[in-house]
């Protein structure tokens, strides 16, 4: 008899079925149709992003408004060219405000009165303006020393040869009181005979300094402004940043003014060369309750400016004495 061959076993007919389950499974899931991601959570998110991207690029606008705004007002320049020798004034070299490491934060000029100067018992601290440096006072200055005072100017942080910082507000009060300081402090000066002096924004510095030292002489004030911070806040990048908040320099003449108790000279120039001779006078000088002169003169060349300037100036000391 021929040998029967063995018949499958039901185990091995089980895993078949099963492994052809498992096949027919895989090919269902293979086949199933992509996930799709919702238009609306789309535009959602690529809202957030826009919105994200602008404010990190509004933020960064923000910085560079405060670290470079400074730039609109203040005009500093480093190089000094002349010197009171250019024009015959004999000087010194002064240092003020020393640091910890003995290191001076300002330079300036002492220019001493002549011997027979009217006004030699008179040293007039002269605040320059927010443009260039030293170098761009020697008009100024011969004409305080025309009128016989000894005189101190000095270059605020960040101009000509003082230490390099970037200028505001607080840092010249600042320089101020350290240059008044230096007067009272290392040449033992009087401040009943200290007169300062302040041109254009260098003015306005001159009025708060005055209205928080009522000990001091008196105050000339030429060309200050009424509308100084205008410079910042009317350009056009001020509009697209919070530059009220970013900017602390206000420069406010009001209120310092309607504080100020020692005498007080004005000057002020004509905009246009055939204005009349009656002016209008600034908010500011009406609010002073001290004695106090104002002069306007025209626009003439800057050698007849000077000497009008000179003439009211030694009129104003005479009263002043």
């Amino acid at each position: 008899m021929m040998p029967r061959k063995n018949a499958p076993s039901q185990s091995a007919a089980h895993s078949a079925a099963a492994a052809g389950e498992r096949g027919a499974g895989n090919s269902s899931t293979l086949s199933a149709p992509p996930q799709t991601v919702s238009g609306k959570w789309l535009a959602k998110a690529m809202g957030i992003a826009l919105a994200a991207s602008a404010g990190c690029a509004w933020g960064a606008l923000c910085l560079l408004f405060w670290q470079g705004g400074w730039q609109l007002l203040y005009h500093p320049e480093q190089a000094i060219t002349r010197t009171p020798a250019s024009i015959g004034l004999a000087f010194q070299p002064v240092a003020i405000g020393a640091t910890e490491a003995g290191e001076p934060r300002l330079r300036g000029w002492w220019i001493p009165a002549d011997a027979a100067g009217r006004f030699s018992r008179y040293t007039a601290l002269y605040l320059h303006s927010e443009n260039g440096n030293l170098s761009h006072t020697l008009d100024a200055l011969a004409t305080l020393h025309t009128t016989g005072v000894n005189v101190l100017a000095f270059d605020y942080r960040g101009y000509g040869q003082s230490q390099f910082a970037r200028p505001s507000e607080a840092r010249w009060r600042e320089d101020a009181e350290w240059a008044l300081n230096y007067l009272t402090g290392t040449r033992h000066i009087a401040a009943k005979s200290i007169v300062l002096d302040g041109k254009e924004l260098g003015a306005n510095l001159a009025l708060e300094l005055a209205a928080r030292h009522p000990e001091l002489a008196g105050l000339v004030l030429e060309s200050p402004s009424e509308t100084a911070v205008d410079a910042i806040f009317n350009d056009a990048r001020a509009r697209l940043v919070p530059a009220h908040i970013l900017v602390r320099d206000r420069f406010e003449l009001d209120a310092p003014a309607t504080a100020l108790r020692i005498p007080s000279l004005w000057f002020f120039k004509a905009t246009e060369p055939l204005q009349p001779i009656l002016y209008q006078k600034p908010t500011a000088f009406e609010k002073v309750t001290s004695s106090k002169m104002q002069v306007w003169f025209p626009r003439f060349p800057e050698a007849k400016k000077e000497s009008i300037e000179a003439v009211a100036l030694t009129h104003w000391l005479g009263d002043l004495q």
